[in-house]
């Protein structure tokens, strides 16, 4: 099945019925419905999914000959995926914050410790977004114009950490199967991995369904992700943080460029004003310049007249 195709194809058609204006309106709020009823389903089977992990992982570790190796493999798979968080989030986010507003992003990050540990506790980008608007706005004093379009978008969209866990399991996958990946395999997972998190849900466990597209679009068996759902409440956590994290330090640059441009709007409307001001002041020196010489001829004018009347008597 062509998985990534499907996923170009979802985005296109997406596109295609915001084109049509009301026409596809329609149409969207149905999908919009049946997205929703497909999530209420997934709670629900949220409810059983302890069990199901506890049976799925027994059969594989019944099945594995060596139960050492396997753990081992665990390990290491929460240790990488736990590192590209680490990496991401304490070097790459903060540098290319850095780069745009020339500001300590730690000092920005400091304000934002509630939402953190929130994203922390409950794994989830979508429960975070009351305490995050909030410490954004009070504690990083962010435009609430930006606050309020962005982070409620960037909890949607935004999924860079998922979509690092996400080429990590995929890799983790392959090699317990011996699958040997080449270049083209490995493109496929970035692509695929970056354009499936954009549409991962914002709840816990959400992206290990996304897992599955990518396992589908290099031709792996989906049979392994009960390896995933056992450790995935510790992966997720640090996920979702650096979820969080790449929403605020959006946000934070947004803000600071819409900063610099209210800036140097102003300095445009004071130069301008300057100048009409010099314009004005100009014409006035200019005014009071004839005005002056002309008042001297009349005076001059006027003593010679008298001199004039005195010679002719």
């Amino acid at each position: 099945m062509n998985i990534l195709g499907l996923v170009l194809f979802a985005m296109v058609f997406g596109v295609a019925l915001r084109k049509l204006g009301e026409e596809g309106e329609e149409l969207i709020r149905f999908f919009n419905a049946f997205n929703e009823a497909t999530m209420v389903l997934v709670s629900w089977i949220m409810w059983y999914i302890p069990f199901g992990i506890v049976f799925l992982v027994g059969s594989k570790i019944v099945e594995m000959e060596d139960v050492v190796l396997l753990v081992t493999s665990l390990g290491k798979y929460i240790f990488a995926s736990i590192l590209g968080h680490v990496i991401h989030g304490g070097i790459v986010l903060p540098l290319i914050y850095f780069c745009f507003t020339r500001k300590n992003p730690f000092s920005f990050l400091s304000g934002l410790i509630t939402p953190f540990t929130t994203a922390f506790a409950t794994c989830s980008s979508s429960a975070t977004l009351p305490s995050m608007i909030k410490c954004m706005e009070e504690n990083n004093g962010v435009d609430k114009r930006i606050s309020r379009f962005i982070l409620p978008i960037g909890a949607t969209v935004n999924m860079d950490g998922a979509a690092i866990f996400q080429c990590v399991a995929a890799v983790f996958i392959a090699q317990l199967n011996n699958f040997e990946l080449n270049a083209g395999q490995i493109f496929t997972i970035l692509v695929t991995a970056t354009a499936s998190s954009v549409g991962a849900a914002g709840i816990p466990a959400g992206g290990i369904i996304t897992i599955a597209i990518i396992l589908e679009a290099i031709g792996l068996p989906t049979k392994d992700l009960s390896l995933m759902l056992a450790v995935d409440w510790i992966v997720d956590r640090t996920t979702t943080v650096v979820n969080v994290e790449g929403d605020a330090l959006g946000a934070g640059i947004l803000h600071h460029i819409n900063q610099q441009e209210m800036k140097k709007q102003q300095e445009q409307q004071q130069d301008r004003e300057l100048a009409e001001v010099r314009v004005e002041a100009v014409a006035n020196v200019e005014a009071e310049e004839e005005t002056s010489s002309l008042v001297t001829h009349q005076t001059k004018a006027s003593a010679a007249m008298p001199e004039a009347i005195e010679s002719v008597l």
